[in-house]
């Protein structure tokens, strides 16, 4: 068994509750000084501890356990990148920082990322272009940020969705039948083809669903679902989203649609079923698209989201983007690192999907701190339906830590323990530390080059070294 050390955070623990060393040890039954020595990680927590200290303050035994750290690292090796090149801070540092003090590393980043917006903003005064506060950031990214911080997981969302899937009878083949009546009988509200321009439109006042005629089932079902959160789950949308956001700003209103959405996906796809048929395919994303007759994007979204305690999935991470690489969807279950700048790494096989539409890719990558994963990508178009009109295509991109992978179908006749089979990826090219990268679009922040008119490279910006 393994020891858990976990100083920080006992010692966080009791100073919020305003108690000193010997009240606590007085609790626990040990001495001040054996509590001292385990809030500086010079001993472990034993089990007898560990079940008395959860009963003291009623958390968890897990909140003690040991965390997983990766994304909080990469976080910081991002905001910090400067900082590393200039030997101000170590890569150690970091580490410690990442794990005995988690609480002050997201702190840190917040003021980072503020200097940074603030400094970008000065610098388009200085230029004569009128950025606006804050315009580094908008409503949309910091709606990313606030499912990405719950890595992408609801837990009150997701139960209250299972419960009313099970009241109204939510069954594959049966889910449009199933949510009409739940809008008919609960709202009175029926529904009308659209054929204008919207997708959806809820007149209140006549108390229509108005879907357009171009949906699918399965699209049709979601914002069907989608209504129904806005309709009965209002209040408990407004705290969820008041929890980072001022109501009745953008952000606000943007984060009650996408904690809707959540709901909508759960309802539709509701977790236990999902998750048993997931795990009865091994994760095979277009057998489940068929089951459930659903989008092949949404059944990833869904699959990104399945980490209930005691019955979780796999842990995958999920991005879309499109051809030019604009990031347009990103979360995380896992520790995988999205970039907030810099753009995405073009040796990614999501960039091959565009190639082959309809196929799914497959790739066994590696990051610079020697993480490596599993990723499937294929390529996703929309269409409004009429000839000539302009659609949109995206690659859909769904990804675990190569330790789960052997529960994937997509695993099947890879050598999952050869390290050097796997390609080797980056955050973006600005933050990658793959110096010697030949597709490398910019030159390495914090790295001076080695400008030379005499000789080239097959790397396109050589940076200065001992040798050179």
């Amino acid at each position: 068994m393994s020891k858990t050390y976990a100083g920080a955070r006992l010692r966080r623990l009791r100073e919020e509750r305003r108690m000193s060393q010997a009240e606590l040890a007085r609790v626990l039954g040990i001495s001040p000084s054996y509590l001292n020595q385990m809030e500086h990680d010079s001993r472990p927590l034993t089990v007898p501890v560990l079940l008395r200290l959860t009963e003291t303050f009623g958390v968890d035994p897990g909140f003690f356990s040991e965390r997983d750290t990766t994304r909080l690292l990469a976080d910081l090796r991002e905001a910090l990148a400067r900082e590393i090149t200039a030997a101000r801070v170590s890569a150690s540092d970091l580490v410690e920082l990442a794990s005995r003090l988690p609480a002050v590393a997201q702190v840190l980043l917040d003021l980072g990322r503020r200097n940074q917006a603030l400094t970008e903003d000065l610098t388009g005064v200085a230029e004569g272009r009128d950025t606006g506060r804050g315009a580094a950031r908008s409503p949309h990214e910091e709606i990313r940020d606030f499912f990405y911080r719950r890595q992408n997981y609801l837990h009150d969302t997701d139960l209250a969705a299972e419960h009313l899937a099970e009241e109204i009878g939510i069954r594959p083949g049966e889910v449009v039948q199933a949510l009409t009546d739940r809008l008919t009988a609960a709202h009175g509200i029926y529904l009308s083809a659209d054929t204008g321009d919207h997708l959806h439109r809820y007149d209140e006042g006549t108390r229509t669903l108005h879907l357009s005629s171009r949906l699918r089932p399965g699209q049709r079902a979601f914002r069907m679902a989608t209504q129904i959160a806005l309709l009965e789950y209002g209040d408990a949308l407004d705290r969820q989203a008041a929890e980072d956001f001022e109501p009745g700003s953008p952000a606000h209103c943007l984060a009650r649609i996408g904690i809707a959405n959540y709901f909508a996906a759960a309802l539709i796809l509701p977790y236990g079923a999902f998750h048993a048929a997931a795990e009865e395919v091994r994760y095979d994303i277009e057998r489940l698209t068929d089951r459930y007759g659903l989008g092949y994007e949404t059944v990833c979204h869904r699959l990104s989201t399945l980490q209930r305690p005691r019955l979780r999935g796999v842990p995958f991470s999920f991005v879309r983007v499109d051809r030019a690489g604009n990031m347009s969807k990103r979360q995380s279950a896992t520790g995988f690192h999205f970039s907030r700048a810099g753009g995405t790494c073009p040796l990614w096989n999501l960039y091959e999907a565009f190639a082959a539409p309809g196929r799914i890719h497959v790739q066994v990558t590696e990051m610079p701190d020697g993480q490596r994963y599993l990723w499937t990508a294929r390529a996703v178009t929309r269409h409004r339906g009429g000839w000539g009109e302009p659609g949109k295509t995206f690659a859909i991109g769904l990804g675990c830590e190569i330790r789960h992978a052997h529960r994937l179908v997509y695993s099947d006749g890879l050598d999952l323990t050869n390290a050097s089979a796997a390609t080797p990826i980056g955050m973006g090219c600005r933050l990658c530390d793959r110096l010697d990268c030949p597709q490398r679009a910019a030159p390495p922040l914090g790295h001076p080059l080695h400008i030379n008119q005499n000789a080239s490279t097959f790397v396109p910006y050589p940076v200065k070294t001992d040798r050179a």
